[in-house]
């Protein structure tokens, strides 16, 4: 059996609005890859994207002394809703609830497995770090709005230079080893320190470039960064 799986950032499926355009390529990619061999399976964990975002800012504004875990809360009711549309898109190929906690036996039937947020405390990389070696898939993909990790913040570092190939320690040097509700980053620190621990390999890429996403699935060459 061939499972890969995908992290697939929120601000993807909607940066402003659900990106139904976006969508109806990645349906058209993720199904013209299934249909190409029988054994291919797919998992798929979805973020919030703006909507996590945005009912944060404004809790937030609401209560000053708001906590950590309840911003997380919201956020992951954002995964949710996100994760759902996903599962509706693919209805027959993903046969299976959403998946809520990582840790719980699934795929049992169908070809893709939707997964969204669990608890307080991390992101859904986290979760889909734990599905990713729970299923054996061999790297898992994280696709965002950006092509490689930077050496820094390319916003406000001029020098800042994309990376093809880092190790875990490098990545952690950059986001640091502690989940903040909210924070936009390659990729979240509580799953890279999973990911590292049971040695995962993770490739960063640009989830826009459908091109690249085909070339990933294959193994063939890409534009991404490998963290392992």
């Amino acid at each position: 059996m061939n499972i890969k799986t995908l992290s697939l950032g929120g601000s993807l499926v909607s940066p402003d609005g659900v990106d139904v355009e976006f969508l109806e390529q990645f349906n058209k990619r993720i199904r013209d890859y299934l249909e190409k061999d029988s054994e291919r399976k797919l998992i798929i964990v979805v973020g919030g994207g703006a909507p996590a975002r945005e009912y944060q800012q404004a809790a937030r504004r609401l209560r000053e002394d708001v906590h950590n875990d309840e911003l997380d809360w919201i956020g992951i009711a954002a995964t949710k809703l996100n994760a759902q549309l996903i599962k509706t898109m693919f209805h027959d190929l993903c046969l299976e609830p959403v998946v809520e906690n990582p840790e719980l036996d699934a795929f049992s039937q169908g070809r893709i497995l939707v997964g969204a947020g669990w608890k307080p405390g991390f992101s859904s990389d986290y979760d889909a770090a734990v599905l990713a070696y729970r299923f054996g898939s061999e790297v898992l993909v994280n696709l965002s709005n950006i092509s490689y990790v930077y050496s820094a913040d390319p916003q406000k570092d001029a020098s800042a230079r994309p990376l093809k190939n880092m190790q875990w320690n490098e990545l952690t040097n950059l986001v640091g080893d502690s989940w903040k509700p909210g924070s936009n980053l390659p990729f979240d620190p509580i799953a890279a320190k999973f990911a590292k621990e049971h040695a995962l390999r993770v490739i960063v890429a640009n989830g826009k470039n459908m091109e690249n996403l085909e070339a990933i699935l294959l193994d063939k060459p890409y534009e991404g960064t490998l963290i392992h």
